[in-house]
């Protein structure tokens, strides 16, 4: 198992090179004393916590997996121990309001340092991640009371929370949920159902559990139009600040997956459970949106996280291991062959891996940056610009991080060779926690047609539009920089062309709404590389001009430049076959008959 190291000084890079978040932090409101000193400190108190208590719980978690039984779930060692220390240390408070017991930072550190975490073991620190989506869900839509009950619960860590969407015959289509939600006398609701896939939803790290139900009033209509949210707790609040009664909602089962083991993914039964109703009736999944944003982007950082953990396990490993001589002659002659780093595809999975990692940290960063803005910016044009931005970025980053991530995982194992695929270093459990990042918080092909057709189609191409344009400013500006060319020039066309080709999909979308669905995971993926062209692009500027200007620190800014001439000359091609495909049209993929795909059995 690889030892997981923080990467502080790119963390560093983007924040404070890249993105300038000091000037930020001090430009909004309720932001201002995230100071340099302040962020510095907490990020590497942070990264302490990570690398020497949570990561050495990743490869125990897996080994051990979660046990289930008539008690309710038993995480695995040292876990439960982690997460007192996680709660002792205020890590849960770090970005909520004060009025809750927070500590008022900005929500962006908070994600910075929940890269880390996921890092160091994703499966440990999906228990407090699901709280974050229950905690924002309560605030945007909880009546003060329950916001009374709940929130400072949620907020310090001594309660977490959960979502609870889907049921077994739904999938992603929650308009087909069945789980019921009978009105009671008292105000409250008698909640009759079975949830699955419910991440975090038992276990023994915290003395309550909250969870935020999706169900049907007994009048409500079919489909998406009736679906209202509820409060759920495992215990109800009781008086003088304590637990009340064990409410009737249990954990029937434990899914046995593929990754993942250390997190409890449960199959609970609301069996008559009291719940209370969060928002107005039948415009829950509204509400749910707000956990299911959150959520979106924890997923995505899901992707960084196991990229970054594949690079440092592959780039140790290929620095050690010696086989074969380098064809251009011995690299190592003092020793019996070569390490493998001397080779060229070995280097191209090594760079692949760096590229998709710290590209994917500045993209989500910057989507970081935009959640501050909406959070506490009180220029009402800055907030709904940014409330755009965010809206069209948060499907790209979901998906294509988490595509990439498991792209990158997969050469983790792919440059350790036949020892990859043995558990004892790390890079198959990587892969095997890496897979659900494409499909949960909806999969990629869900994740794409809300981008093509909710979000650019739908809005007529004005969500683009906000992107491109940050794009064409950035390319403006930067034109007449000789050592940009190389950046700036593909870039600058590529930009041009997402928006022609989208009007293409647009106008062959207006004959047959079936071009949509056959454009859309091309168009998602085309869009990701277009968006890390942009910000490698910008990395390439802040390394440039620091290289000009003399460093001590050449070495790391001359690797942010090849780093970036490595995306544009061998990832960012991609762009070609994906342009291809989604502008090829519908009918390859609807012709056939539905009888004929078994034909030759």
């Amino acid at each position: 198992m690889p030892d997981y190291k923080t990467p502080l000084r790119d963390i560093r890079f983007v924040r404070d090179e890249l993105l300038g978040y000091a000037a930020h932090y001090q430009s909004l409101p309720g932001c201002t004393e995230a100071t340099s000193d302040v962020v510095s400190a907490i990020l590497e108190e942070g990264a302490k916590f990570c690398e020497n208590v949570i990561a050495p719980l990743n490869r125990i978690g897996d080994l051990e997996g979660c046990t289930w039984s008539a008690d309710g779930v038993t995480t695995p060692t040292g876990f439960k121990e982690a997460y007192r220390q996680y709660v002792e240390g205020g890590w849960p408070s770090l970005a909520h309001e004060t009025e809750y017991g927070g500590q008022g930072l900005p929500e962006s550190l908070a994600m910075t340092v929940n890269e880390m975490l996921a890092t160091a073991s994703w499966a440990w620190s999906m228990y407090p991640g699901l709280s974050h989506g229950a905690m924002s869900t309560l605030h945007a839509h909880g009546t003060p009371e329950q916001k009374a009950a709940y929130l400072s619960k949620l907020v310090s860590g001594q309660w977490t929370g959960t979502m609870c969407l889907t049921e077994a015959h739904c999938g992603s289509d929650l308009g087909l949920l069945r789980t019921k939600a009978v009105p009671q006398a008292d105000g409250s609701y008698r909640i009759e159902g079975t949830k699955i896939f419910i991440s975090a939803g038992e276990h023994d790290m915290a003395e309550n559990i909250v969870h935020i139900v999706l169900a049907r009033l007994p009048d409500a209509p079919a489909g998406t139009k009736g679906i209202s949210l509820f409060i759920v707790p495992k215990f109800l609040p009781g008086t003088d600040d304590g637990l009340g009664e064990r409410n009737a909602v249990n954990c029937g089962s434990l899914e046995h997956k593929m990754g993942i083991h250390g997190n409890a993914t449960c199959v609970l039964n609301f069996d008559g459970a009291t719940g209370f109703l969060i928002g107005p009736p039948n415009k829950g999944l509204n509400c749910m949106f707000t956990f299911m944003n959150v959520a979106r982007l924890g997923t995505a950082m899901q992707g960084l996280a196991h990229a970054e953990l594949a690079f440092q396990g592959a780039i140790r490993y290929a620095r050690e291991r010696l086989q074969m001589r380098s064809l251009s002659g011995p690299k190592a002659p003092d020793k019996p062959a070569d390490p493998i780093i001397v080779h060229p595809d070995v280097r191209r999975m090594l760079l692949t891996m760096k590229a998709f990692a710290e590209g994917n940290r500045a993209l989500f960063y910057y989507a970081a940056k935009l959640v501050d803005v909406v959070q506490h910016s009180q220029d009402e044009a800055q907030c709904e610009q940014a409330d755009s931005l965010l809206a069209f970025i948060t499907p790209i980053a979901k998906a294509f991080m988490t595509e990439t991530g498991f792209e990158a995982a997969n050469h983790g194992v792919q440059v350790f060779g036949g020892h990859g695929y043995i558990a004892e270093h790390g890079m198959e459990q990587n892969v095997r926690d890496s897979r659900i990042s494409c499909l949960y918080e909806g999969t990629t092909g869900i994740q794409s047609l809300d981008l093509l057709g909710r979000k650019v189609l739908m809005s007529q191409g004005e969500l683009l539009k906000g992107f491109t344009k940050v794009v064409h400013k950035f390319c403006q500006a930067n034109e007449s920089d000789a050592v940009l060319k190389e950046f700036i020039e593909p870039l600058a066309r590529l930009n041009k062309e997402w928006g022609e080709s989208t009007m293409k999909i647009g106008m062959a979308a207006m004959q047959d709404r079936e071009e949509v669905g056959a454009a859309a995971v091309d168009y998602l993926m085309y869009s990701g590389y277009i968006c890390l062209a942009y910000f490698w692009a910008d990395m390439a500027r802040v390394a440039a001009g620091k290289l000009a200007a003399g460093t001590a620190e050449e070495g790391f800014y001359k690797a942010k430049l090849q780093t970036a001439r490595f995306y544009y000359q061998r990832i960012l091609p991609r762009t070609r076959a994906h342009l291809e495909a989604m502008l090829s049209g519908a009918d390859s993929l609807m012709d056939m008959a539905e009888a004929d795909f078994s034909l030759g059995y």
